[in-house]
């Protein structure tokens, strides 16, 4: 019998209140495939009716282990505390169970019941309402919900689809539709979705979350500042509206008021390990790294399981944990019930902790897990990513530049620093930025959200770039002018400005097609360094690739190639800096960028760790201190495990 009749087969004994036959199958299947998630719950459930609660703890456990963020799993647990008398951990459990997956009817229920005999009124009622709201949703957006919390994405848009065809005004299953899509990277359409749907339905302030939510991650950050505001407007003294306020102000470089807005949070809120982390972010970006360490220390004594805390201080690169803190992370990583991303950023923060104690063997294990849990998170594959560059080389050829030659927006103003992350394009900026005729920026979405409107579909098959031989002279005009409209928000008005998105340099042809008096700078630095520092690197969203030794290894080679191309096509198009290069002479690397640019030596440009000003990247506190070498050869005490990563360069290692 397979194991999914197996399963069927205790299932179904489950329902006919057979526990003791539904348990023999479960065990049956688990003598063959342990770790079993969905067989360890059936066994747990089992064990709870049979009132073995030793047996059903057991069999959670291993779950938990096995899926820690499965919302079933903990709503079982809250059922297991109830059944041994254990209100407390009950309602610890309940809460965990709707944090990951909000689709238990059963576990808010419950919170409501045991929050309501607490004593603790507002969070009951706050329980009830999300009950009651679930069971007045249609069963297919339930089901939707509940796929996406399981990871069952893919499904999840089929249902939300299907029920959208016959219900297209249908509010929450727009916005669901719109987490789908923000999912699965597909941003524009999110926003879309949000923006249609908050017009429905204005006063429904999920929506507008979500739709705040949206704007920012499209880098809209005007946009959604305003729809924060108007948030904020209906209650100023709501520590969520005043949280997310915080957060708009500071994408939108008012430090000052952001600050603030987190200051009235953390009074009302004293230990909220989120706004503390948060204030943290805001205040190393301004540079103000004593207090930034304050904030996020004070955000793990509240939570000692905070991950993202323990991995900002390691992000800071300068910070240097104590031995204390060090076994406080060990702590929480041994437990069997750690969130997963709490995992992810606890086991990069552990590989940092040990690599500056120079125990590279425990440091490398740690980083090789935090890789690991992500790579098996994220969809990414070498070879399609090696595929799409390719097509770079085919479809953008010598000719197609030479039919377009003379078209496009001729605005000079935009500069393109490129490459890899981790490459010493964060130092470039800065050099350039110190400069009164040039503006840093960020790391712009505009040309990769193009790209992905240009891709289409046709056949299944993405159009981009062979659509780039069907473009008309009139559009390549009209994409280069939005891209200078919808940059103007980033800039504080000097003649130029710096678009540092790396993954950029996949996109030169399109660049140079709608903005062909457009700079560009190639950040390169040695391939083992590059390499192996995007390893160690745990990136907010983006850049899959680095997620694996093979993975970069294969992305840089691929790199490589691309821009071997760009160089072939477009003979002096690029400016190409080697990092290592910017160390042994900054002053000669700083005036060959200004005279490429074509704008007068300024000293600031050498003097760029005291230009003040905002700096967002993994390297803001770097790119703060005099230049030095202390990356350069960081890969080689872990060398012995490093292989898969040099036999993905090759020659280039």
């Amino acid at each position: 019998m397979t194991r999914e009749a197996q399963l069927k087969s205790a299932q179904q004994a489950m329902q006919a209140g057979q526990f003791d036959a539904g348990l023999a199958e479960a065990r049956a299947i688990l003598s063959e495939a342990e770790g079993d998630g969905e067989t360890l719950y059936l066994a747990a459930v089992a064990s709870r009716y049979l009132r073995d609660f030793s047996g059903a703890q057991d069999y959670l456990a291993q779950l938990h282990a096995a899926m820690p963020e499965y919302g079933r799993a903990w709503q079982e647990e809250g059922h297991l505390a109830l059944a041994r008398g254990n209100n407390a951990a009950a309602l610890d459990a309940f809460t965990r169970a709707t944090r990951f997956n909000p689709a238990l009817e059963a576990s808010f229920r419950e919170q409501a019941r045991l929050l309501g005999e607490a004593g603790r009124v507002p969070e009951a009622q706050a329980a009830a309402a999300q009950q009651q709201r679930l069971s007045r949703l249609p069963r297919e957006l339930v089901a939707v919900t509940n796929h996406l919390a399981e990871g069952r994405v893919i499904r999840a848009e089929e249902i939300c689809r299907h029920y959208l065809r016959q219900h297209p005004r249908d509010v929450e299953g727009m916005r669901l539709l719109a987490r789908i899509g923000i999912e699965l990277g597909i941003l524009e359409d999110a926003e879309f979705l949000l923006e249609s749907a908050v017009a429905f339905a204005p006063d429904d302030i999920q929506l507008r979350l979500d739709y705040v939510d949206a704007l920012r991650r499209r880098q809209n950050f005007e946009k959604a500042r305003s729809e924060a505001e108007a948030l904020y407007a209906r209650d100023p003294e709501n520590p969520l509206f005043q949280s997310r306020l915080a957060i708009e102000s500071m994408q939108t470089g008012d430090y000052d008021r952001g600050l603030k807005l987190f200051d009235a949070v953390l009074a009302k809120l004293p230990n909220d390990p989120a706004n503390l982390t948060s204030k943290g972010h805001a205040l190393k970006t301004t540079g103000a790294q004593a207090d930034a360490i304050a904030s996020y220390r004070t955000a793990i004594a509240s939570k000692p399981d905070h991950g993202d805390a323990w991995y900002a201080l390691a992000n800071l690169k300068t910070y240097k944990f104590e031995d204390a803190e060090l076994a406080a992370m060990q702590e929480q990583a041994a437990r069997a019930d750690l969130a997963f991303m709490d995992r992810v950023h606890i086991a990069f923060a552990l590989g940092k902790a040990h690599e500056d104690r120079g125990d590279y063997e425990a440091s490398f294990a740690s980083y090789d897990e935090g890789n690991a849990l992500k790579r098996a998170q994220t969809r990414y594959s070498a070879e399609s990513m090696g595929e799409e560059l390719a097509k770079q080389r085919e479809f953008a050829t010598a000719e197609l530049f030479k039919k377009h030659a003379g078209q496009g927006h001729d605005a000079p103003d935009p500069i393109f620093i490129l490459g890899l992350p981790r490459a010493g394009s964060t130092l470039l900026e800065q050099i350039l930025a110190s400069h009164s005729q040039i503006d840093g920026t960020l790391e712009l979405p505009n040309i990769l959200a193009l790209a992905h409107r240009l891709r289409g579909r046709k056949a299944g098959q993405s159009r981009y770039p062979e659509v780039l031989h069907d473009l008309t002279g009139e559009q390549l005009e009209k994409f280069g002018q939005e891209f200078t409209e919808n940059t103007r928000i980033h800039r504080q008005g000097a003649p130029y400005f710096i678009d540092k998105m790396p993954n950029n340099f996949r996109h030169i042809g399109l660049i140079h097609l709608i903005l062909p008096n457009a700079k560009i700078i190639d950040a390169r630095r040695a391939p083992m360094d590059c390499c192996f520092s995007g390893f160690k690197q745990l990136f907010a969203e983006g850049q899959e690739f680095t997620y694996g030794l093979h993975e970069v290894g294969r992305y840089y080679a691929d790199y490589v190639d691309l821009m071997e191309h760009w160089d072939d096509v477009l003979p002096g198009k690029v400016l190409r800096v080697q990092h290592e290069d910017v160390l042994d002479d900054l002053e000669g690397q700083t005036r060959r960028m200004l005279d490429f640019l074509s704008v007068p030596f300024e000293e600031a440009c050498l003097a760029f760790h005291k230009t003040e000003r905002a700096v967002r990247t993994a390297s803001s506190e770097q790119v703060r201190q005099p230049i030095n070498r202390k990356g350069q050869g960081a890969w080689q005490p872990f060398e012995p495990w490093l292989d898969p990563l040099k036999d993905a360069l090759g020659d280039l290692a």
